[in-house]
């Protein structure tokens, strides 16, 4: 089953059990789904590829992340809150994140992988990494860990 009929299904139990917050959330996700559908389709696609499909909810738990940061600045606790639960319902869609010691062995093996020596090698590795890496971890986790190895 794809991620727009995961995402049906979901939307449906979240109207039964009158979960508001989760409905608005998912409604979120499927309203975004839709937009890229229609952006694709001048290409002679109807549906999304899983990649674009990942890449969709990376994208909307980034923005919920970036909003979190803005509200803490501001202490607003209250929209904190909401950002951060709207995040976790997002989270289920995405896949496990990775831990810390698997990051950094994939980021090990894609230094090697690529030859990166120094820092100066940063956009050489970066690009594999992320694409290896899209949905398991964060951007900025990974630049930072990359940053860490190739300095050292």
């Amino acid at each position: 089953m794809g991620l727009k009929e995961t995402i049906s299904g979901d939307l449906k139990a979240a109207m039964k059990a009158k979960d508001k917050l989760r409905l608005e959330t998912i409604r979120s996700i499927k309203k975004a789904i839709l937009e890229k559908e229609v952006s694709v389709r001048p290409s002679g696609r109807e549906e999304l590829t899983e990649a674009e499909e990942m890449e969709l909810l990376v994208k909307q738990a980034k923005q919920r992340r970036d909003s979190i940061a803005q509200y803490r600045k501001a202490q607003r606790d209250d929209l904190v809150e909401r950002e951060s639960a709207e995040l976790a319902i997002i989270e289920t869609y995405l896949p496990q994140a990775l831990s810390e010691e698997e990051l950094s062995q994939a980021i090990d093996e894609i230094i090697e992988r690529v030859g990166a020596l120094s820092a100066k090698d940063l956009g050489k590795v970066m690009g594999p990494a992320m694409q290896a890496l899209k949905g398991r971890a964060d951007g900025a986790k990974v630049q930072q860990m990359v940053k860490a190895k190739l300095s050292s």
